[in-house]
């Protein structure tokens, strides 16, 4: 058998080595660079690899193809591999496959990074044995390759769920259903929500499903596949099993309900700590344990991230927030003026959802992108100072001039980060350099 991974970053050269491991051929194939540390993984190996190309006979000649999940179904490799009928797998859909773990697996549009991290916080401190993966933490395959754990928190992109078949979470978890990556999902809200409803796939009334009742969709399509709706696939997916699980649904007033504290701001903080509540509550964790890490969490990087104040002015880094929802929940958990810097690679956005909250909450706005052109139309309209900017450091400066005593700077920015940096990350880290140099 061979298996083809195409990209060699964090879950593919994990897929690779657990491949190797399972007695697989295993050939890896990036179109981009290929990080030195992911070379010397796959060298220290002796698993072939390829950069800057893909070798077409190489790749067709596969059993099977792992793909990472940025990678779309429009990429011309994988349009010949669907063409041939060759199956395409996420890499948690093959490390399940050689795992004994039980899975408790969080997706949502907005909110997941945040419930995952703190589901595995509360999981290490009841002592439980447990890996932390998918789109966070070290490669799921790596870990079932190495040290293979009774438990794992995944947090699961709707990108991945597109390519899971087999795969059972044994609780699944799902926060919301926004607009969000709608340009890969033919800008059909459906599509997103289809792949978004793939999480409860397989599962039977002996697994659980933990989910915002409040959210428009999720009850809509649960009882859409109650009646037997069969969404349709991806053109490198399989059709979607059915999942029945034990629903167990929440709505906001159960925080109160519960008596329950969270150490992270905002209304939106609630519903992940109650997710992660009934979530942990579900697989027989202690209750008071529970109750004791949700008032002790650190939070998450870049996710209303406290950076400093300066001169009176509170910076904060939300640079998690790629879509306009998540910058949605960010201003609604603000308490000062706000200078809000919005901006970067847009995916479909409609900023008029946030036009008349935005108007309400801040006291400035700042662009950051290659292109402001969309969020000019968008906001111009406002009367407050608006800043034009396409650097880190040239924001940063817009903004300290523009914030009074008593304000917050709120980086929070509706978009992609590829225009302008290479990921996420890097412009939260780029906001947190730029804000320690203000005088």
């Amino acid at each position: 058998m061979k298996l083809v991974i195409l990209g060699a970053g964090e879950s593919g050269a994990g897929t690779a080595i657990l491949a190797q491991k399972q007695g697989y051929e295993v050939f890896v194939s990036d179109m981009g660079q290929i990080k030195d540390k992911y070379k010397k993984v796959l060298d220290d190996h002796n698993i072939r690899w390829e950069e800057g190309q893909h070798t077409e006979a190489e790749i067709l000649s596969a059993t099977e193809v792992v793909k990472s999940p940025g990678i779309p179904d429009t990429a011309p490799m994988v349009k010949k591999l669907i063409e041939q009928g060759t199956p395409i797998l996420s890499e948690l859909e093959f490390a399940k496959r050689y795992s004994k773990g039980k899975c408790i697996c969080i997706t949502g549009s907005n909110g997941k990074t945040t419930t995952t991290s703190l589901i595995y916080y509360i999981m290490q401190k009841a002592g439980k044995d447990v890996g932390l993966a998918g789109n966070i933490g070290r490669s799921f395959a790596l870990q079932v390759a190495q040290e293979d754990h009774e438990w794992y928190v995944l947090e699961i992109s709707s990108f991945q769920l597109d390519n899971m078949f087999d795969f059972r979470a044994d609780v699944s978890v799902l926060m919301n259903i926004t607009p969000d990556h709608l340009d890969r999902y033919e800008f059909e809200m459906q599509n997103y929500t289809d792949s978004k409803m793939r999480i409860i796939q397989n599962q039977t009334a002996n697994d659980t499903f933990v989910y915002w009742k409040q959210d428009e969709h999720i009850e809509e399509e649960l009882a859409k596949r109650e009646n037997g709706y069969a969404p349709k696939p991806t053109p490198s997916s399989q059709a979607v099993k059915a999942g029945h699980p034990t629903l167990c649904g929440f709505v906001d007033t159960d925080f109160e309900k519960y008596g329950l504290e969270f150490s992270q701001m905002g209304q939106h903080n609630k519903r992940n700590a109650l997710a992660a509540y009934l979530a942990t509550k579900q697989v027989g964790v202690d209750e008071n344990i529970i109750r004791e890490c949700l008032k002790d969490f650190p939070g998450v990087e870049h996710r209303l991230e406290r950076v400093a104040e300066k001169n009176g002015v509170l910076f904060i880094n939300d640079s998690k927030a790629t879509n306009v929802d998540a910058c949605n929940v960010a201003l609604e958990a603000m308490d000062r003026p706000t200078i809000l810097i919005v901006g970067g690679k847009d995916k479909g956005n409609d900023y008029s959802t946030i036009h008349e909250l935005v108007a309400r909450k801040c006291a400035g706005l700042v662009y950051l992108g290659a292109d402001n052109k969309k969020l000019h139309e968008a906001f111009d309209d406002l009367d407050m100072p608006i800043a034009d900017t396409h650097s880190m450091k040239d924001c940063v400066e817009a903004c300290a001039k523009m914030a009074k005593p008593g304000d917050a700077v709120l980086l929070s920015p509706c978009c992609a980060s590829f225009d302008l940096f290479k990921n996420m990350e890097d412009r939260g880290e780029q906001f947190r350099e730029q804000v320690k140099n203000i005088n």
